[in-house]
């Protein structure tokens, strides 16, 4: 049925350039929980309300388009679904690339501005059994987002998203430099199997090839997701080896 939802979309897209409104839109009553992640998701055979599937729509958008412009695609399809509330919460929380300051930015805002119709559920995420409230989902969602853009704020979860959301926002390439310099070695941890970990763990060499980055590689990278800096240490890692 999601793929089928995809076709729909994009039948409308060839047509006018737009993606349909759904069909018909249910209230999700308040206290029922939202899968929101397929690994959360053991009992498939049951009826439930699943926000993961989502990204089968999208799949099946492209695929009626035969991969034309898949990238252009996406991203209008997320921004299409941004102004609903269950679309900004996929958008968020599914955090399809890029995750850049821009993209991470609008996302946040999508749901800080959804924030009390998507409170009233709960959620499961990743963790089977472990149902969350919505500042239980975004923190373990968006810990990275925290800790890159938010270190050491205290007060509620809501006003460090909006003030991490705001810092994207507005973040010069500087600013995000300064960011991915701190939070590469925060990441190394993570890395397993790296040949030039001194090398990596070095703070003057990361920030050389931060800054050596062409615009393209750091757009992708400037919000500091852990497993975008995961990616580029290990490609790092790989052209210090062929060097």
């Amino acid at each position: 049925m999601a793929r089928r939802e995809g076709e729909r979309c994009a039948a409308q897209y060839l047509r006018e350039g737009s993606f349909p409104a759904p069909r018909e839109l249910s209230a999700v009553p308040p206290g029922e929980v939202v899968v929101v992640h397929e690994v959360a998701d053991f009992q498939r055979e049951r009826p439930a309300w699943r926000l993961y599937l989502l990204s089968n729509v999208l799949e099946g958008l492209c695929e009626a388009l035969d991969w034309r412009n898949a990238f252009q695609v996406s991203d209008l399809y997320e921004a299409f679904r941004r102004e609903t509330p269950w679309g900004a919460l996929h958008a968020a929380v599914a955090q399809e690339a890029p995750r850049s300051t821009e993209r991470t930015a609008l996302r946040l805002r999508s749901v800080l501005r959804f924030w009390e119709p998507l409170q009233s559920a709960r959620y499961l995420y990743k963790t089977l059994g472990a149902v969350l409230t919505l500042e239980g989902l975004l923190e373990a969602s968006h810990d990275w987002a925290l800790q890159a853009w938010c270190p050491m704020e205290d007060g509620p979860l809501r006003t460090r998203l909006e003030m991490a959301a705001e810092r994207m926002a507005h973040a010069t390439r500087e600013d995000s430099e300064a960011v991915l310099a701190r939070e590469m070695p925060r990441a190394l941890p993570h890395a397993k199997g790296l040949k030039h970990r001194s090398r990596l763990a070095d703070p003057s060499f990361v920030r050389q090839r931060v800054a050596a980055l062409d615009p393209a590689s750091f757009e992708r990278m400037s919000g500091a997701c852990t497993s975008d800096l995961l990616e580029t240490l290990y490609d790092w890692d790989r052209e210090l080896e062929a060097s």
